[in-house]
């Protein structure tokens, strides 16, 4: 019997890893992880973040965020259950640490949609837990064109953007992988594989696979 029978399955009781992924804006961040979360067999849960900014009338509470008041994002803050936080235009974002961490011991994955100060600052409170990935886009210039055919943005908005985006990838050295998204299908085969071969890691179930071999060994 294989130790893993496809990817999630383990007769090793592993624990769960956190799969963060991070790219500038329109290097396909969302939509992949959009297709991973419709792959049944992953069983990937989508940390939701909370924040206190205002409710958009297209977003649903506890789908896209978990929106709370100031004085409750402070108590988590202060009482140590964010795995990461950040002000963002007068608006507070943050990862609460007990919805993963109850996901994680059920030995099933969490992914996570964060930038690179959010990854940092998980990285550091989560361990071996984390598997962080950086998404690149195959140029400027087509991250220009993406940014363009949204028809979200003005033109002024989409220079921020791209500011902010040679900023994002000078970060790519904290990742442990990164991917160059020049076709979708291509990198979504790529994060497949880096799952698989993160739960196949011997490091991140190794008294698990100790226990394993001793029953192994001591069959007749």
């Amino acid at each position: 019997m294989p130790l893993e029978d496809h990817v999630g399955k383990t007769p090793l009781g592993r624990r769960g890893l956190m799969l963060i992924l991070s790219s500038p804006s329109g290097a396909g961040k969302t939509t992949l992880t959009r297709m991973l979360l419709q792959i049944k067999e992953l069983d990937l849960t989508l940390s939701i973040s909370v924040t206190t900014r205002a409710r958009r009338s297209s977003e649903v509470d506890g789908l896209h965020y978990t929106f709370i008041g100031k004085k409750q994002f402070d108590a988590l803050r202060e009482g140590g259950d964010l795995l990461e936080w950040a002000e963002v235009h007068g608006n507070y974002y943050g990862t609460p640490r007990e919805p993963a961490e109850q996901v994680l011991q059920q030995g099933r994955d969490v992914l996570f949609d964060i930038d690179y100060q959010g990854t940092r600052q998980v990285k550091e409170k989560s361990g071996g837990d984390a598997v962080t990935i950086f998404i690149l886009p195959p140029s400027m210039r087509e991250l220009r064109s993406r940014l363009e055919r949204r028809a979200e943005d003005r033109p002024d908005v989409i220079d921020k953007r791209l500011s902010e985006a040679r900023n994002e990838i000078r970060r790519w050295t904290d990742y442990d992988y990164v991917l160059v998204n020049d076709d979708l299908q291509s990198t979504f085969s790529g994060l497949r594989a880096i799952l698989a071969a993160e739960h196949r890691r011997a490091a991140r179930a190794r008294e698990e696979i100790a226990a394993f071999v001793e029953r192994l060994l001591g069959e007749t």
